[in-house]
């Protein structure tokens, strides 16, 4: 962490209003992009980001400076995405299928071809258990296990979601760019 960081920091910890924008100011993209990936449209993203921001201020005390405080940030907001979905009880996961695998076809080549910004519309379209197992497995990098534990589904459940994402992210692309 840098020196500029830390007294951002510490200026939100004392309820300064000038540090607090200046923290909004050096990760407001980041932390929309996150909530744009977790929502549903844009204003549902904006809405995501102002109680990601809330649980940013509210928790940043606990935050200890042993790793980058930018990843610490994207965890808090990630968080905060998921705990804004369960309270409105939409998460929603289709247990038909749990013993699919959890390996594609080789063609997944058609999502290179889209800009970021193309991808996150359409990522924004998939039903809400396949955008968050996506989101969490693709782009966070977490693993089928940790899903399951930070959703309270089983590992296959999480592998199926998957599966199932990424074959109608496949078909509507298709769709569109072929």
């Amino acid at each position: 962490m840098n020196q500029k960081e830390h007294k951002i920091i510490k200026g939100c910890i004392k309820g300064d209003r000038r540090s607090q924008y200046a923290l909004y100011e050096m990760f407001k993209r980041d932390v929309f992009g996150i909530c744009l990936r977790y929502a549903k449209d844009r204003a549902e993203g904006e809405d995501m980001m102002q109680e990601a921001f809330i649980r940013v201020y509210t928790d940043l005390y606990q935050y200890r400076p042993i790793g980058p405080f930018g990843g610490w940030v994207r965890r808090v907001t990630i968080n905060s995405c998921l705990r804004y979905i369960r309270k409105r009880n939409r998460l929603v996961f289709n247990d038909k299928a749990e013993a699919m695998a959890d390996a594609m076809p080789a063609s997944d080549d058609i999502l290179g071809r889209l800009a970021v910004a193309d991808l996150v519309k359409w990522i924004q379209k998939l039903p809400e258990g396949y955008r968050l197992v996506f989101n969490l497995f693709v782009v966070e990098g977490y693993s089928h296990k940790e899903i399951a534990d930070e959703l309270g589904i089983s590992v296959n459940t999480s592998k199926s979601q998957l599966f199932r994402a990424k074959a109608h992210l496949r078909k509507t692309l298709e769709k569109v760019l072929i």
